[in-house]
């Protein structure tokens, strides 16, 4: 009988400690997706910036063709080109 008790004490035993890990484990998950989150906030945040910084630049671009820069100026007169159409196209339908 004692034989028995030394079983049933060792199981307790071990599903302590597994209820222990479980608790463990489900705490370093919930600490993983919260630094998952933040990581993908920082990349959101990384990857708006960069489009900014991009646009900033292909505007600076356009206008140093502008000013009369020797690179660039093809593209700068598509763009003014561009530009006209869309004036002309919002023109158009106003005035329908």
């Amino acid at each position: 009988m004692s034989e028995l008790v030394e079983i049933v004490d060792s199981l307790e035993n071990k599903v302590s400690k597994l209820l222990h890990r479980i608790g463990q484990l489900q705490q370093a998950k919930i600490a993983l997706e919260e630094e998952l989150l933040e990581v993908q906030k920082n990349h959101n945040s990384a990857k708006n910036s960069l489009l900014v910084w991009e646009e900033k630049y292909n505007s600076l671009k356009t206008a140093s063709a502008m000013l009369g820069g020797n690179t660039n100026k093809t593209e700068a007169k598509l763009k003014i080109n561009t530009l006209i159409r869309d004036l002309d196209h919002c023109i158009a339908q106003l005035s329908e």
